[in-house]
């Protein structure tokens, strides 16, 4: 009885001690087969979710990243198959989004307007673009399964190496490269999409896959782009740039004045955009000098346009944060609205205060993915780890310095005859804002020479504009539409 406790003890024993020992492997991989309907065609594909290491100049493994490549297995000859290499942002976000609500195969369930349903789960996504390119979602280190690797337990891996503007594009590019070798896709027309921070990282990609790893892009996405030198800069321009995105939520709220709540929303916006550009931010670039009466002016029009009260925007100066426009805007109806998507709203616990308490349309999302992704990896993708899924993960602190990169994606594109850029956001996105990220577009190329090769989408939707069905099916058209038009004919030379 004695010797049957003992072996009792130390079977829990081992068993206690594997269960505590969270160890990702640093390359691995599961492949499956699958099959998706798009465009009433059945598409076959097989699905590779697996890691794959980042070394350091030694040679030594420093971190392993998890990713998951989608691949149509009807396609004989790889070298005229578009490979789209996507970002999610942050920094900090897991390749989630995208994946299962974009672009991938596969997206979660929810109601037409992107609201959570239950039971929640995964269904085929008939608008994938699947059917016109490869797709290998990424997750930067510290997001979804991807971890940094200690194997040396007298001196510990550098986070600098890894949670930086720079340091991030670096040792993505090289992890890029690698990826690109380990599957023999170097003769593939190439693209990266990114969104949110992930615009950042990719128009910063852009240059260093070309300059570093010797890697030409047919094209570059952003969706619902950060442009920190708009963001973080501020100033007159970066707060005037929020008006047209104040009208279209309050329009979308039904807050605007009746004559123009009756318009749609496709006429609002250009009038709002006008009046941005030619009365809004000279206003306030003359700052405290700004003629009295013409700031009463402007601030009764900026009224008209965005929902809020004269008297709200002139106790702001005109520079009307958006945090307190989200608690603003609907305070005397009881709600606040969404951060990254203002048609959702949200409960404070009091109506007083400057900001809302949570981000509405982040709890939401959260409530649809996190069980989805999870489900979908370990019992449709087969892939199996006791390391947490993590949708955020600690990459702190960020080294914001040195951010060049909307200049290289424009470097990028004069050395590369072939690369084209495409912008797509949401209209109540509050975050990262429309007309921020058509401003980024317009001051890409300072000289006009490169406007051929970009383009810009609008949606009725936010941040993850493809959550609204109509605007997925939509968005998932002009990325189809943007790849096919982007791979030049053949014997095309790159070449001005």
């Amino acid at each position: 009885m004695k010797n049957y406790a003992t072996l009792l003890i130390a079977f829990f024993f081992v068993v206690f001690s594997s269960a505590q020992d969270r160890k990702l492997e640093p390359e691995s991989a599961v492949t499956t087969k699958h099959t998706v309907t798009i465009k009433n065609k059945l598409i076959p594909y097989t699905a590779t979710a697996g890691t794959q290491p980042v070394w350091d100049k030694d040679g030594k493994v420093i971190a392993s990243l998890f990713y998951t490549y989608y691949k149509r297995s009807d396609i004989k000859n790889d070298t005229k198959r578009p490979l789209l290499i996507s970002f999610n942002g942050g920094p900090g976000s897991a390749s989630v989004w995208m994946h299962i609500a974009y672009t991938g195969p596969r997206i979660l369930n929810i109601d037409d307007e992107g609201y959570p349903v239950q039971p929640y789960g995964i269904r085929e996504n008939p608008y994938s673009i699947l059917d016109v390119a490869d797709i290998v979602y990424i997750n930067p280190v510290n997001t979804g399964y991807s971890r940094i690797i200690n194997t040396d337990k007298d001196k510990k891996v550098d986070r600098k190496q890894f949670f930086g503007i720079n340091a991030d594009i670096k040792y993505l590019a090289e992890w890029v490269n690698t990826f690109v070798t380990n599957n023999n896709r170097w003769r593939s027309p190439k693209y990266l999409i990114g969104e949110s921070y992930g615009g950042t990282r990719v128009s910063g990609l852009a240059l260093e896959l070309q300059n570093r790893q010797w890697m030409y892009l047919n094209g570059v996405i952003l969706v619902s782009p950060a442009d920190y030198k708009v963001l973080r800069v501020g100033g007159p321009v970066s707060s005037a740039l929020n008006l047209p995105y104040f009208a279209a939520a309050a329009w979308y709220q039904k807050m605007l004045p009746a004559k123009l709540q009756q318009k749609d929303l496709s006429e609002i916006l250009p009038e709002v955009e006008q009046y941005t550009l030619n009365e809004v931010i000279p206003a306030l670039a003359k700052g405290g000098f700004l003629d009295m009466a013409k700031k009463k002016e402007v601030a009764a029009k900026m009224a008209y346009y965005s929902g809020l009260s004269e008297k709200a925007i002139l106790q702001n100066n005109l520079s009307v944060p958006t945090s307190f426009f989200w608690k603003e805007l609907k305070r005397d109806k009881g709600f606040t609205i969404g951060r990254l998507d203002s048609r959702y709203l949200g409960i404070d616990r009091k109506d007083a205060g400057s900001q809302p308490d949570y981000n509405a349309e982040l709890t939401s999302w959260l409530h649809a993915f996190t069980p989805a992704i999870n489900y979908y990896i370990r019992e449709q993708l087969n892939y199996k780890t006791t390391v947490k899924y993590n949708m955020f993960g600690d990459v702190h602190p960020w080294d914001n310095s040195r951010d060049n990169t909307r200049d290289n994606l424009r470097q990028a594109m004069a050395q590369n005859p072939y690369l084209h850029v495409m912008f797509q956001s949401g209209y109540y996105d509050g975050a990262t804002t429309y007309f921020g990220a058509k401003y980024t577009m317009w001051q890409i190329d300072p000289s006009g020479k490169l406007k051929d090769r970009l383009s810009f989408h609008g949606y009725r939707s936010g941040h993850m504009m493809y959550l609204r069905h109509e605007d997925l099916k939509t968005a998932s058209e002009h990325l189809r539409e943007f790849i096919k038009k982007t791979i030049p004919r053949e014997g095309t030379s790159a070449k001005y």
